[in-house]
């Protein structure tokens, strides 16, 4: 939210959210926004390292790290609300959503080269457009649908997953998408209300907040599924009694 502040970065040339700019300090314009990104961070390594310890496909390792870069991209643009920055936040959207698609899609796949080639090009292609023109309400309706054509799939493997534990995280995803979406909604639908409160509760950096918890929870889910695939013996434990993760029991001859 403009508010004349002398900035390091200059003129706001992005998006604006609600969050009032540089009342923290000159060099990060979105103070809460900027720092909200960072439990994202941490869930994604903590995902990755248990990726990498129990030598799962490298397909989950490249999903961790993909939702570390969207999160430090997030964070550089709220720092800075600058038009590259926020590109730079919104094309990792695009392609951690296609990551999502080729994990949730390619068991079952005949043409096993077909499809990561066909997503490759398509991230591609969507960066360089997007790089060349600016998008708002177009961005979003792409973004949605990319996300719609997942859900039957993550429905599918829901209702096949057996173990409560699983099926606890696949509702734990979906209880943070709600929660984070109600934020980031009411952030953005009642902003010029929240302006005038005494204290801000902040919607879009909870939004931030509750999204690393839910890829997290989505990650996980999606690893366990995958363990079933591959009769790798998957079970929910726990860090320190809290936070769900898979461990497996791979056959000798893995």
């Amino acid at each position: 939210m403009e508010d004349g502040f002398s900035s390091f970065w200059g003129p706001v040339t992005s998006t604006d959210r609600c969050e009032k700019n540089y009342v923290h300090s000159s060099y990060i314009a979105e103070f809460f926004n900027t720092i909200s990104n960072v439990p994202g961070i941490l869930l994604a390594l903590i995902g990755l390292i248990n990726a990498l310890r129990q030598r799962f496909e490298k397909r989950f390792s490249v999903l961790h790290i993909s939702n570390m870069i969207l999160s430090i991209g997030s964070m550089l643009y709220h720092s800075t609300l600058q038009r590259v920055q926020q590109q730079g936040d919104e094309t990792p959207m695009v392609w951690e959503v296609l990551l999502y698609f080729y994990i949730l899609y390619s068991p079952d796949w005949h043409y096993q080269s077909t499809m990561p080639t066909f997503l490759f090009f398509y991230g591609v292609g969507f960066a360089v457009v997007h790089a060349l023109f600016r998008f708002g309400f177009g961005f979003k309706l792409h973004y949605a649908i990319l996300c719609l054509i997942c859900i039957p799939r993550m429905y599918k493997y829901y209702i096949y997953t057996k173990d409560a534990a699983a099926k606890r995280l696949a509702k734990l995803y979906i209880a943070t998408l709600l929660l984070g979406s109600i934020c980031g909604v009411s952030d953005r639908v009642f902003c010029k209300q929240i302006s005038n409160w005494y204290f801000n509760p902040q919607g879009h950096a909870l939004w931030h907040v509750f999204m690393g918890f839910n890829s997290y929870f989505a990650n996980t889910f999606l690893m366990f599924c995958r363990a079933q695939q591959r009769e790798w013996d998957p079970k929910i434990f726990h860090f320190w009694g809290v936070l769900p993760y898979v461990k497996i029991q791979k056959p000798k001859s893995q």
